[in-house]
């Protein structure tokens, strides 16, 4: 989970009295708890009808959007949505690249020649084929596909010498 803190919005204004300016706090500043997991990625595409993980390049409104589905905190205001920082935007895609496990696969283990379009149904294929219970849905999605990867490697026919 990662957890990100939306600032606080201020407002200034001049006290004619003191001769000085005055901020008052307008909008106290808001943590939201992330997870990128399957049911952000599913709500995601539900929503704008195409793979989250096309090469196609998303707009601000999608990824703030993919934040949105992400958040675990119940009732937040949309508003909040409007004041993701870059520097929040940046905590989330690192958090979201990041593998969050210490497995590692061999380079020959990658599949060469087209690329396959994932989505969210096929990734609940995967699960289902490989007998992963559908609480892990809620895990951090590179996780998720890792141990669906251990699954498939373990499952495999071994290799004749």
């Amino acid at each position: 989970m990662l957890l990100i803190i939306i600032p606080a919005v201020e407002e200034e204004e001049w006290d004619e009295r003191n001769n000085q300016f005055v901020y008052h706090t307008v909008q106290n500043s808001q943590p939201l708890h992330l997870e990128h997991s399957l049911i952000s990625l599913s709500k995601w595409e539900s929503k704008w009808r195409k793979s989250f993980f096309s090469k196609e390049e998303k707009s601000k409104e999608e990824l703030v959007d993919y934040v949105r589905f992400m958040t675990l905190d119940k009732n937040i205001d949309s508003s909040v949505y409007d004041r993701l920082t870059e520097k929040n935007m940046e905590d989330v895609m690192n958090y979201i690249d990041n593998p969050m496990t210490a497995t590692t696969f061999p380079k020959s283990d990658e599949k060469s020649g087209k690329k396959r379009r994932v989505t969210s149904e096929l990734i609940y294929y995967w699960m289902i084929a490989c007998g992963i219970p559908f609480e892990c849905e809620k895990w951090h999605l590179n996780r998720l596909i890792t141990l669906i990867r251990v699954c498939n490697t373990e499952n495999a026919p071994s290799k004749k010498i």
